[in-house]
C-alpha cells in the first residue's frame, strides 16, 4: 500500500523470491512522500563511502546512533537499530544492481551531529543522479513532484553555496552553473529532475521494466483480518469496494497524517494544524487508523520531520508561498535561517534553539519552549538586522530581495530599533534587547554558549564563510530591523505504528500482528525524536521495506543480510 520509498524495493524482492507483488497507490500519481522530498538516503557504511575512500563501519555507525538518538520508546530498540544499520548498505547495493544510479553529494553534507562520537563530517548521505523524466514515456506525467522542484536541474545540496551568490565567488559560480543547466535542458529538450523526483523516477522506470504491477487511484479503506492474520486490504476503485488478497503479507507504506488536522490536534501537545505542512496531498493517515483499529501499537504521534515555516499572524500567506495554480506551498526555512544576522526568539525575547542546526531539533525545541512558557513560542519570531536582508535569500526570493507586499501586508515587520520591532511583534522588549546583546557577544568570540550554533561542520556548511570568526554568527545591531512569525511546519509526520526489526507491526503487548508489515512515515521512526542526517527517514523507509519483503517471503537471504 503506497508508492513511496521502500515499495519498489519490496516488490523487487518479492519478484526475486518467485512471488507477485502489486503496488496500490491512493493518488493518481506515483511516488508518495519520497517524490516530494529532497531526495536523499542516509546509508552508513555504504559501498559509495568505500569507493570514495571514506572509512566507516557498522560499529562506528552504531556508536553515532547511540549518541544522537536518545529517545526511549517501543520503536527505538537495539534490534531495530541493528537491523537498519546492517541492512541499509545491502539494500542500496541491491537497488544499484537493478540499475539505480546514485552518488555522493557534490557539496559537503555532514551528518547533522558530526561532532558526536561516530559522526561523519564528510557525510553518509547518498543522492540520486539527475534523471531525465522524458525516459518514462507515458508515465512521465504520472510521477509525483513537489512543484518548486518539478524542473530543478540542480540538487538540494548545492543550494547553500548558491544562496551566497552575493557573498562568495563559489556562490557566483553556482549561480552560473544553475543558469547553464537550465539552458542546457531548454536547448536539448531534456526534462531533468533531481531530489525526490529523481529517486522515484528511476525506481518507477525500474519497476516498469521489471513488470511490477502498479495500480493508481486505489485508496485503502480497511484491512482484511481472518483468524487473527491480515490477509489483504479493501480498496476503493471507481466508487466500489474491492478486496485485494495477499498470501505472504501486506506492507503499509502510505506516508503519515500531516494533512489530517483533527487527528494531529488530538495527539499533539500544543498548537498544530494541517496548514503548515509541505507533505504530499495524500498524507491523511487513513491506513494508520486502519492498523490502529486492529490493535497496532503507536508511538511519537505528536512529532514530525519539522522544517519551520512562516506566514502572517492573521493566517495570510506571503507572496511567493502561493503557487501558480493557487496551491499554498509554505516556505521551508532551514537554509535561510542558518545564515548570520538572524536569531529565533519566543515572545519573551529569548532564543529557542541553534538556528543553524538540525531542523527536526528546532521544531522539538519550539514545542518544548511553548510548553515551558505557557504558549509563548508558537509562533516564534525570527529577528534580522539589515545585513541579512541585503545579503541572503528568504523564502523563495533571492538575496537582497524583500517584496514590498511582505511589508505592506504585515507578514514582515520593519522598524528602526529593536524596541520598535518588539512592539510590532508583541515581544518583551527588555528580553529581546538583553538576548541580542548576549548573542552579539557570542558573535565576537565565535562561541555560542547557549546553543552551540556554528560548533559543527553541519552548521558551518550552511553559513557564510566571509563572516568571522564563526560563519553562522552575525550580530543583530544594524537597523532597520526585520521580523517574521515562525511556525512549526513539517515535511511529514514521524510517528505511527510500532514495528519490529523485520518491519512487522506489533501490538501494545509486543506481540506481532501476523501478515502485517509497515515502513516509512506510517511507522514510529527508528530514530525516535531525532534526525541524525540528511535522508534518515528515506533511508529507513527503503531499508525496512526491503527487510519486510525478505521476511514475508521466507527469503534465505535474510540471515545473511542481518549477519
Amino acid at each position: 500500500m503506497g508508492s513511496g520509498g521502500g515499495s519498489v524495493a519490496a516488490a523487487l524482492v518479492a519478484k526475486q523470491q518467485g512471488k507477485t507483488a502489486v503496488i496500490l497507490e491512493k493518488e493518481n500519481v506515483f511516488g508518495g512522500s519520497t517524490s516530494f522530498s529532497g531526495g536523499v538516503w542516509w546509508i552508513p557504511n555504504s559501498s559509495l563511502l568505500k569507493e570514495a575512500g571514506i572509512p566507516d563501519s557498522f560499529e562506528r555507525a552504531r556508536e553515532y546512533f547511540n549518541h544522537c538518538v536518545n529517545y526511549k520508546g517501543p520503536a527505538v530498540t537495539p534490534q531495530r537499530r541493528d537491523s537498519f544499520l546492517k541492512a541499509a548498505p545491502k539494500m542500496l547495493d541491491y537497488l544499484r544492481g537493478h540499475g539505480l544510479k546514485v552518488r555522493r553529494p557534490n557539496d559537503d553534507w555532514p551528518d547533522y551531529y558530526d561532532n558526536l562520537p561516530g559522526g561523519e563530517p564528510l557525510g553518509r548521505s547518498i543522492m540520486p543522479e539527475p534523471f531525465n523524466i522524458h525516459e518514462l514515456g507515458e508515465w512521465e506525467e504520472l510521477l509525483a513532484m513537489y512543484p518548486p522542484m518539478a524542473a530543478m536541474p540542480m540538487p538540494t545540496e548545492e543550494f547553500p553555496t548558491l544562496f551566497l551568490m552575493k557573498r562568495t565567488w563559489a556562490g557566483k559560480m553556482k549561480a552560473l552553473r544553475f543558469a547553464f543547466l537550465t539552458l542546457r535542458d531548454k536547448l536539448t529538450g531534456r526534462r531533468t529532475v533531481t531530489n525526490g523526483s529523481a529517486i522515484q523516477g528511476q525506481l518507477l522506470q525500474i519497476a516498469l521494466r521489471e513488470g511490477i504491477i502498479i495500480q493508481r487511484n486505489s485508496p485503502g479503506k480497511r484491512l482484511i483480518v481472518e483468524d487473527g492474520r491480515v490477509t489483504g486490504v479493501v480498496i476503493e476503485r471507481d466508487g466500489k469496494d474491492v478486496e485485494v488478497r495477499a498470501r505472504q503479507g501486506v506492507l503499509i507504506n502510505v506516508g503519515g497524517y500531516s494533512r489530517n488536522k483533527e487527528f494531529r490536534q488530538k495527539v499533539t501537545d500544543g498548537p498544530i494544524t494541517n496548514e503548515w505542512t509541505s507533505a504530499n496531498p495524500g498524507d491523511t493517515g487513513e491506513m494508520i487508523q486502519a492498523m490502529m483499529d486492529i490493535g497496532a501499537a503507536t508511538d511519537c504521534l505528536d512529532t514530525a520531520w519539522w522544517v519551520v515555516t512562516s506566514r502572517n499572524t492573521n493566517g495570510e500567506w506571503p507572496e511567493g508561498a502561493v503557487w501558480k495554480d493557487g496551491r499554498v506551498l509554505p516556505f521551508m526555512h532551514h537554509l535561510d535561517l542558518s545564515l548570520p544576522h538572524s536569531i529565533l526568539v519566543d515572545q519573551n525575547g529569548r532564543r529557542v534553539a541553534d538556528e543553524s542546526g538540525a531542523y527536526m531539533e528546532i521544531g522539538e525545541r519550539i514545542y518544548q519552549r511553548n510548553r515551558e512558557t505557557g504558549g509563548k513560542a508558537v509562533p516564534c519570531w525570527v529577528i534580522f538586522d539589515k545585513r541579512h536582508r541585503e545579503r541572503y535569500p528568504w523564502g523563495t526570493f533571492p538575496p537582497g530581495k524583500t517584496p514590498q507586499s511582505w511589508l505592506d501586508s504585515g507578514y514582515m515587520k520593519k522598524a528602526d530599533t529593536l524596541d520598535q520591532i518588539a512592539a510590532l511583534c508583541g515581544i518583551d522588549a527588555s528580553g529581546l534587547k538583553a538576548e541580542a546583546e548576549r548573542f552579539n557577544r557570542f558573535c565576537e568570540t565565535g562561541v555560542d554558549e547557549d546553543f552551540g550554533r556554528g560548533c559543527r561542520k553541519f552548521d558551518n556548511v550552511h553559513g557564510d564563510p566571509t563572516v568571522k570568526p564563526n560563519p553562522n554568527l552575525g550580530k543583530i545591531e544594524q537597523g532597520p530591523f526585520y521580523a517574521v512569525a515562525i511556525y512549526p511546519g513539517d515535511v511529514g509526520t514521524a510517528g505511527g505504528v510500532v514495528t519490529d526489526e523485520y518491519a512487522r507491526v506489533v501490538k501494545e503487548d509486543g506481540s506481532v500482528i501476523p501478515g502485517l508489515y509497515a515502513t516509512g512515515n506510517s511507522t514510529a521512526s527508528v530514530f525516535g525524536r531525532c534526525y541524525p542526517a540528511a535522508g534518515a527517514s528515506i533511508g529507513a523507509s527503503f531499508t525496512f521495506g526491503y527487510l519486510a519483503a525478505h521476511h514475508a517471503t521466507g527469503s534465505n537471504e535474510l540471515e545473511r543480510i542481518l549477519a
